[in-house]
C-alpha cells in the first residue's frame, strides 16, 4: 500500500529520464499549491474564528467587496465543477488498471479541498477588509498556473489531444487557475496593499454604515446573493416575533424613490430639451425610463436568456438518459472503453453524468430564473417609485385651474397612482418575455425538429393554431374583469353609504331594504363574475389542454407518417419540449395585454406632466417686495376700545358712537399690495379685474360682499393660485425691528397661514392637524385650542387629540373640521393669516368666541396681519380696513368711517343687513339656551359612555397581556394554517360540487398517468419487440382516447372548480354583508369604517377572483406531485429512501415561509394605504400645502412613505425567491434516483422534470393560505 500513490509496479517510479518525464511525479507536484494553501490559511481560519473582530456580522461594519468580487465567485465555482470532473475521470480511470493509482484522483480531491477554502478565506479576508493576507491566494494561483501548466504541456508532448478528457480538464484549469491569478493581481493593483507605499483605503458602502439599513441582497456575496442566504435570519426569526417595519429597516440608497426620480428626471428632461423646438412632439417617456432603468433590465433578459437555453438541456438529458438504458438494457451499449484512459466522448454519454449534468443544469437554470425576476422586480419597484415622485412632484406645481375647471379630477389622480404606476411596473416585470420567448419558442421548434423530424411540425403547428384562441380569451377576459369592476365599485360606493348612516337607518330599521339595493347590484356582479369565471376555466382548459392535444397530433403523425418506430428517448425527450414550448405561447397573451396597458398608461402619465402649471410668483421667490411705506389712505385709523367680554351683538351705529382713539397714519405699514391686477381662471376670461388694494400691516382686513363675488378668489390671486393676466402682486418687507409677543420667535420673511372656505383635514391626529409641521408648544397649543373652543370637542374623542381624523380616522361635523382649519392657521407662526369665511359652518356662539378669543385677542395681540373673508358683517366694527366685492372688481376699499362718508348707499345697505340678522340672532339666542343644554348633557353621556368604554378595553387588553404571556401559544396560532377556514370556504360553494371538483381532479390526473404509462409501454414494446403494424394501431387508438378523455376532463375540473369558487363567493359575501348590517351599534363605534370597507373590497376581491385559480393551481400541482412520487416510487423502489428527509425539508421550508409571508404581506398592504391617502389629500389640500410653504415637507413625507411601501414589497419579493430556490432545489434531488429501465425509467425521469417545472405545490400551499388569512377575517 505504501506503493499504491503510483501504483505497485516499481517502474512507476522511474526518473532516469527527470522528474517531469515521470507522469506520477507531475502529479505529486500538483500537490504542492493545495498543500501549501492549506498550511497557511487553517490557521488564520482557526485562530481567527474565535475573535470578536472576525465574527462576520449581518451589519459588519466593514462589509465590503473587492475588485472582482463577481468574477472571482464564478471561475471558483467553474473551477470546483472541473474538479469534480477531474476526481470522476481519475476514478474510472483507476478503476480500469490492475493497481491502485492514488496520483490519478487525489490531487483532483486536494484541489477540491483547497479551491473551496480558497473562497472561505476569501469570505472571511474581504468582510474583514484586511486585504494584506490575499497574498497567500496569489502565490496559491500561480503556482497552481505554473504546476498545471506543466501538466498540459507533458500531456501535449505526449501526444493527447481534445478527445482525451484529461487533456480538456487540465487545459480548463490552467484557464481557470490563470484567469483567478490574473484578479488577485487586480486586486493589487488597485488596492495596493502589497508593495505600495501607499496603499489604497475603501470604506464600505455607506448603507453598511446605517444600521437601519437591512435589506442585504445588493451587499453580500455571490453564493448569498444566489440563495438568498441573508433572509434566513429574518425567515427564522418571524417565527418567533411578527415582523414589523423596524425588522425591515431602510431601502438602500441606491433604491430610494429620490435616487431613482433623480435618474428619471434628467432622463425625462433632456427628452423635453429634444423635441423643445419642434411644437407637435411630445417627450418620450420609454426613452426616459429605458436611460434610467435599461442597463437592469438588460442584464434581467440576460439572465432569462441563460435560463431558457440551459431550460433545454433537460429534454436533451432525458433523451441521452433513456438511450443509455436502453442500450444497456439490450446490449447495444458498446461506450465502454478498453483503454487506461476516459475519452470525452465516454464522458459525455456516461448516464450518471448525464443525470448530474441535468442536476446542475436544472438548479442553473432556476438560479437564473429567479435571478431575472429579481431584478427586474427590484427595477419595476425603482420605477414606481420614480414615477410616484414625478407625479407628486408635478401634483404640487399643477395649476389650480386644471383641478377647478374639472380638466384634471382628483379620480384621474388617484388611478395614475394607483393604476398606470403599477401597470408599467408589471410591464417591467414580464419585459423579459417579449423578446425571451420567441427565442425559446425558435429553440424549442429546432429540438423537436431534430428529434422527430417533420411530424414534430404538425404538434408546432396545432400551438400556434390555437395561441389566437388563448390571445381572444385573454382579452375576453379583461373585458370581464374590467366589467366587473365597474359593478364592484358600484356595489362599495352604496356599501359605503350604508355604513356612514347605519345609525339612522338602525332608528328607521331600514337595514334589509337597504342590503337588497347591495344585493341586486351583487347579483350584477356576480353575472359579470360568471363570464370572469368562464374565460378564466377556458384559459386554464387550454393551458392543459395543449400540450396533451400537441402531443397526440404528433404521435399520430409520427407512427402514419414516418418509417421508424417511436423510440422512448424521443417520445419523452419530446413530451417535455412540448411542455416548455407551451409555456411562452400561454404568457404571450398575457405579455401583450399588458403591453397594451402599459401604451395607454404611458399617454395618460405624459398628459398629466404636460399639464399647465402654476407660475412662480413674487411671494414665492420672495422678488417685488415693497418697502417700508406710509399708507396716505389710511385716514382715521383708529386702535380698538372693544369690550371682548361683552354679548356677541354688533351695530354699525354703536360704531359711529365709539370714541376710538386715533393713531398717526403715517406710520402705517403695507404688508400685500395688487396693482392693476387681472386674473383668470385658465379660460382667458378674467375672473377678478381691475384690483387695486392695499392690506395694512398687523391689521384686521376684511373681505366683504355677496356669494359669488370674488372674496375667496382674491385670496387665491394673491396667494398665486390664479392665472395673472395683467397686474403684480407685491409683499413688503417685514420689520425684523418689530418686537413679537415671544422673545424667542422668529418668522419668515414671506410667511402666510390659511384657512380655506373648504376645511382640509390630514389623514393625521388633531394635534398633527394643528401644528401641522411646526414644533409643539403646549402652551400656545391650548391657547390655540381654547380659541377656538376645540377643548370640548377634543375631550370626547376616544383619544383626545391623539385621535386620527381625515378621511381613514373618526369622522368630525363640519364646524369641527372648520376649527381645526382656523386653530392650523392660528398655530403657525407666520406673519401674515388668510382666513376664508371661518364662521360658515359655526353657529352663533362659536363664531362669536371664535372672533372674540381668536382673531381679536389671539391674532390682533400678536400684532400679525389677518385677511378675514366673512359674511358676518356685525363684525365690521372690528375690521381696520374694509375691502367690498361686486361682480370681481373692487367697489369700495378703506376704513369702516370713510365708506361711512363717501359711500353713503352701501353703508345703509350693510345696517339693513345687519338688522336682519341681528333679529336673527335674537331667535337663536332664545333657542340656544335649550340647545346649549342638551349639548351639556349629551357631552356628558358621551363622556361617560366614552370613559366605561375605555375602562372595558382597558380590562379586555389586560386579559389579553395575560394570555398572551404564554408565547408558545401565541406563535402556535400564528403558525397554525387555517384549515377550518379552508373548510368553510370549501362548503360555501355546495357539497355536489366540491364532490364534483375532487372526482373530477382525481379521474383527471388518473388518466394523465395513464396517457405517460402506455406511452412508455408503447415505447418500451418497439424497442425491445419491434412491434408492427397491428400492434401499432392498438397503441394509436389506445393513446388516442386516453388523450381525448385527459382534454375532456381538463375542461370539466377547470369548469368546476370556477363555477364552485364562484357560488362560495355568493354565499361568503351574503353572509357577510348580513352579519356586518345586523352587528350592533357598537361595533360600529368601535370599529374604523376604512378597516370594514376592507372587507367589501380587498377581501371580496381575493375571494372572487384569486382563490379560485390558486385553489385550481395548488390542486393540480399537488396531484402532479403525488403521481410522480408514486411512478418515480414504482420504477425506483430506491427513492423512498430520500423522500423522508426531503419530505421533512418541504415541511419546515413552507412553515417558516408562511408566516414571515404573511406579515411581510401585511405589511406591504398596510403600507400602501398611507402612501395613496397622501396622495389624495395632497390634491385635496394643494391650495393650503402651496400658501404655508410646506411643499418640501409633503415631499419628504411622501419619499418616505413610498420607500416603506416599497421595501415591504421588496422583502415579500426576496422572501418568494427564497422560497423557490429552496423547494426547486431540493426537488431536484428527486432526479438523481430517477433512472430505471426502458420507457418506465423515462417515465419517472418525465415526471420529476414536469414536476420541477410546476414549481412543486409548496409555493400554492404558502400562496393559498395568504388568501385565506383574508378569507378568515371575512368569515369572523
Amino acid at each position: 500500500m505504501s506503493l499504491s500513490f503510483c501504483g505497485n509496479n516499481i517502474s512507476s517510479y522511474n526518473i532516469y529520464d527527470g522528474v517531469l518525464q515521470n507522469p506520477c511525479f507531475v502529479d505529486a507536484l500538483n500537490l504542492v499549491p493545495h498543500v501549501f494553501l492549506l498550511f497557511i490559511t487553517f490557521p488564520i481560519l482557526f485562530i481567527g474564528w474565535g475573535s470578536q473582530s472576525s465574527k462576520v456580522q449581518i451589519h459588519h461594519n466593514t462589509w465590503l467587496h473587492f475588485p472582482g468580487h463577481n468574477l472571482r465567485w464564478i471561475l471558483t465555482f467553474a473551477l470546483l465543477f472541473v474538479h469534480v470532473c477531474e476526481i470522476a475521470e481519475g476514478i474510472v480511470s483507476d478503476s480500469r488498471r490492475e493497481s491502485r493509482h492514488l496520483h490519478l484522483f487525489m490531487p483532483a480531491v486536494m484541489g477540491f479541498v483547497a479551491t473551496t477554502t480558497s473562497i472561505v478565506y476569501y469570505h472571511n479576508i474581504e468582510t474583514s477588509n484586511f486585504p494584506k493576507l490575499l497574498l497567500a491566494l496569489f502565490l496559491y494561483w500561480v503556482m497552481a498556473f505554473i504546476t498545471k501548466t506543466i501538466k498540459l504541456v507533458k500531456y501535449w508532448q505526449s501526444g493527447w489531444g481534445v478527445s482525451d478528457l484529461r487533456f480538456c480538464i487540465t487545459g480548463i484549469m490552467v484557464i481557470l487557475n490563470g484567469l483567478l491569478m490574473a484578479v488577485e493581481i487586480n486586486v493589487i493593483r488597485v488596492r495596493r496593499y502589497v508593495f505600495f507605499m501607499n496603499p489604497q483605503k475603501v470604506k464600505p458602502p455607506e448603507d453598511l454604515q446605517d444600521l437601519g439599513v437591512r435589506f442585504l441582497q445588493p451587499f453580500v456575496n455571490l453564493l448569498s446573493k444566489a440563495t438568498y442566504w441573508w433572509m434566513n435570519t429574518l425567515i427564522i426569526s418571524a417565527h418567533k416575533k411578527p415582523i414589523d417595519l423596524k425588522a425591515i429597516g431602510k431601502l438602500p440608497i441606491a433604491m430610494r424613490a429620490v435616487t431613482n426620480y433623480v435618474c428619471l428626471k434628467e432622463a425625462y428632461e433632456e427628452q423635453k430639451k429634444k423635441v423643445a423646438d419642434y411644437p407637435n412632439r411630445t417627450p418620450s417617456i420609454w426613452l426616459a425610463m429605458y436611460r434610467a432603468f435599461g442597463r437592469p433590465i438588460l442584464l434581467s433578459s440576460t439572465f432569462r436568456y441563460l435560463a431558457d437555453l440551459l431550460g433545454f438541456a433537460g429534454p436533451l438529458c432525458i433523451s441521452g438518459i433513456v438511450q443509455r438504458v436502453n442500450e444497456t438494457q439490450n446490449g447495444t451499449n458498446n461506450t465502454t472503453g478498453t483503454s487506461e484512459t476516459l475519452s470525452s466522448k465516454e464522458f459525455l454519454e456516461n448516464s450518471y453524468v448525464l443525470a448530474v449534468l441535468l442536476f446542475l443544469a436544472l438548479i442553473l437554470q432556476r438560479t437564473f430564473l429567479q435571478a431575472s425576476y429579481y431584478v427586474t422586480i427590484e427595477t419595476g419597484i425603482n420605477l414606481r417609485g420614480a414615477l410616484l415622485a414625478m407625479i407628486y412632484n408635478k401634483i404640487l406645481r399643477l395649476s389650480t385651474s386644471n383641478l377647478s375647471m374639472g380638466e384634471m379630477t382628483l379620480g384621474q389622480i388617484n388611478n395614475l397612482v394607483a393604476i398606470e404606476t403599477n401597470q408599467l411596473m408589471w410591464f417591467l416585470f414580464l419585459c423579459p418575455n417579449l423578446w425571451a420567448m420567441p427565442v425559446q419558442i425558435i429553440m424549442g421548434v429546432i429540438l423537436l425538429y431534430n428529434l422527430l423530424g417533420s411530424s414534430a411540425l404538425v404538434g408546432a403547428a396545432v400551438i400556434v393554431l390555437l395561441a389566437p384562441i388563448q390571445y381572444f380569451i385573454a382579452t375576453k377576459l379583461a373585458e370581464a374583469q374590467k366589467s366587473t369592476l365597474d359593478y364592484s365599485t358600484e356595489r362599495l360606493k352604496k356599501t359605503n353609504e350604508i355604513l356612514k348612516g347605519i345609525k339612522l337607518l338602525k332608528l328607521y330599521a331600514w337595514e334589509h331594504i337597504f342590503c337588497k339595493s347591495v344585493e341586486e347590484t351583487r347579483m350584477k356582479e356576480l353575472s359579470s363574475l360568471k363570464t370572469f369565471a368562464l374565460y378564466t376555466s377556458l384559459s386554464i382548459f387550454m393551458n392543459a389542454a395543449i400540450p396533451i392535444a400537441a402531443v397526440l397530433a404528433t404521435f399520430v403523425t409520427h407512427a402514419y407518417a414516418s418509417g421508424n418506430n417511436l423510440k422512448p428517448a424521443e417520445a419523452f425527450a419530446s413530451l417535455s419540449l412540448f411542455h416548455i414550448l407551451v409555456t411562452p405561447l400561454f404568457l404571450l397573451s398575457t405579455v401583450v395585454r399588458f403591453a397594451v396597458k402599459a401604451i395607454i398608461s404611458v399617454q395618460k402619465l405624459n398628459e398629466f406632466l404636460l399639464s399647465d402649471e402654476i407660475g412662480e410668483d413674487s411671494w414665492r421667490t420672495g422678488e417685488s417686495s415693497l418697502p417700508f411705506e406710509s399708507c396716505k389712505k389710511h385716514t382715521g385709523v383708529q386702535p380698538k376700545t372693544i369690550n371682548r367680554k361683552q354679548p356677541g351683538r354688533y351695530h354699525l351705529d354703536s360704531y359711529e358712537q365709539s370714541t376710538r382713539r386715533l393713531r398717526p397714519v403715517e406710520t402705517e405699514d403695507i404688508a400685500i399690495k395688487v396693482t392693476n391686477g387681472y386674473f383668470s381662471w385658465g379660460s382667458g376670461l378674467a375672473t377678478l379685474s381691475n384690483i387695486d388694494i392695499r392690506i395694512p400691516t398687523g391689521q384686521l382686513t376684511m373681505v366683504v360682499g355677496q356669494v359669488g363675488c370674488g372674496k375667496s378668489s382674491l385670496l387665491l390671486a394673491i396667494l398665486g393660485e390664479m392665472q395673472t393676466l395683467e397686474g403684480k402682486v407685491h409683499w413688503s418687507n417685514v420689520n425684523e425691528s418689530e418686537p413679537s409677543f415671544e422673545a424667542t420667535r422668529s418668522r419668515n420673511r414671506y410667511s402666510v397661514a390659511y384657512a380655506a372656505q373648504k376645511p382640509w383635514l390630514l389623514n393625521a391626529t388633531v394635534e398633527e392637524n394643528i401644528t401641522f409641521g411646526s414644533p409643539f408648544n403646549k402652551q400656545r397649543y391650548k391657547a390655540v385650542t381654547d380659541a377656538c373652543s376645540l377643548q370640548p370637542d377634543i375631550d370626547l374623542l376616544p383619544f383626545g387629540d391623539q385621535t386620527e381624523i381625515g378621511e381613514r380616522g373618526i369622522n368630525l361635523s363640519g364646524g369641527q373640521r372648520q376649527r381645526i382649519c382656523v386653530a392650523r392657521a392660528l398655530y403657525q407662526n407666520t406673519n401674515i393669516v388668510l382666513l376664508d369665511d371661518p364662521f360658515s359652518a359655526l353657529d352663533i356662539h362659536l363664531s362669536d368666541h371664535l372672533m372674540q378669543e381668536g382673531i381679536l385677542k389671539f391674532l390682533q395681540d400678536d400684532k400679525r396681519t389677518l385677511v378675514l373673508v366673512t359674511h358676518k358683517l356685525q363684525y365690521l366694527t372690528h375690521a381696520d380696513w374694509i375691502i367690498a366685492m361686486k361682480d370681481g372688481t373692487v367697489l369700495r376699499e378703506g376704513t369702516l368711517k370713510d365708506i361711512q362718508t363717501k359711500d353713503v348707499e352701501l353703508y345703509e345697505h350693510w345696517k339693513t343687513l345687519m338688522n336682519r340678522q341681528d333679529q336673527e340672532l335674537e331667535k337663536d339666542m332664545e333657542a340656544d339656551q335649550t340647545t346649549l343644554e342638551r349639548k351639556t348633557l349629551r357631552r356628558a353621556m358621551y363622556s361617560r359612555e366614552a370613559k366605561a368604554q375605555l375602562e372595558d378595553e382597558d380590562e379586555e387588553e389586560e386579559e389579553e397581556e395575560d394570555e398572551d404571556d404564554n408565547m408558545s401559544t401565541v406563535m402556535r396560532l400564528r403558525t397554525k394554517m387555517p384549515w377550518r377556514t379552508c373548510w368553510r370556504y370549501l362548503t360555501s360553494g355546495g357539497f355536489f360540487l366540491l364532490f364534483l371538483m375532487i372526482f373530477s381532479k382525481l379521474l383527471k390526473h388518473s388518466v394523465i398517468v395513464a396517457i405517460d404509462y402506455w406511452l412508455a409501454t408503447w415505447t418500451s414494446e418497439y424497442s425491445i419487440n419491434n412491434t408492427g403494424k397491428a400492434d401499432q394501431t392498438y397503441y394509436v387508438a389506445g393513446f388516442s382516447i386516453l388523450c381525448g378523455a385527459g382534454i375532456f376532463l381538463c375542461l370539466v375540473t377547470s369548469l368546476t372548480v370556477e363555477w364552485m369558487g364562484l357560488t362560495a363567493a355568493k354565499n361568503l359575501h351574503h353572509n357577510l354583508l348580513n352579519k356586518i348590517i345586523l352587528g350592533p351599534i357598537r361595533f360600529f363605534d368601535t370599529t374604523p369604517l376604512g378597516l370594514i370597507l376592507n372587507r367589501f373590497s380587498a377581501d371580496t376581491n381575493i375571494i372572487d377572483q384569486h382563490i379560485p385559480p390558486t385553489l385550481e393551481s395548488l390542486t393540480r400541482s399537488t396531484l402532479l406531485c403525488l403521481s410522480a412520487i408514486g411512478m418515480i416510487s414504482y420504477a425506483t423502489p430506491v427513492f423512498l429512501v430520500a423522500l423522508v428527509p426531503l419530505g421533512v425539508a418541504f415541511y419546515f421550508i413552507q412553515k417558516y415561509f408562511r408566516v414571515a409571508s404573511k406579515d411581510l404581506q401585511e405589511l406591504d398592504d398596510t403600507t400602501q394605504l398611507p402612501l395613496l391617502c397622501h396622495f389624495s389629500e395632497t390634491a385635496e389640500g394643494l391650495t393650503t400645502i402651496r400658501a404655508f410653504r410646506h411643499e418640501t415637507r409633503f415631499k419628504q413625507r411622501m419619499l418616505e412613505l413610498t420607500d416603506t411601501n416599497n421595501i415591504a414589497y421588496l422583502f415579500l419579493s426576496a422572501a418568494n425567491r427564497w422560497l423557490e430556490v429552496r423547494t426547486v432545489r431540493s426537488s431536484h434531488d428527486f432526479e438523481m434516483e430517477a433512472q430505471q429501465k426502458g420507457g418506465k425509467g423515462a417515465l419517472s425521469v418525465l415526471f420529476f422534470f414536469c414536476v420541477c417545472e410546476e414549481d412543486w405545490p409548496r409555493a400554492n400551499i404558502c400562496c393559498q393560505s395568504s388568501s385565506l388569512f383574508s378569507l378568515e377575517e371575512d368569515c369572523h
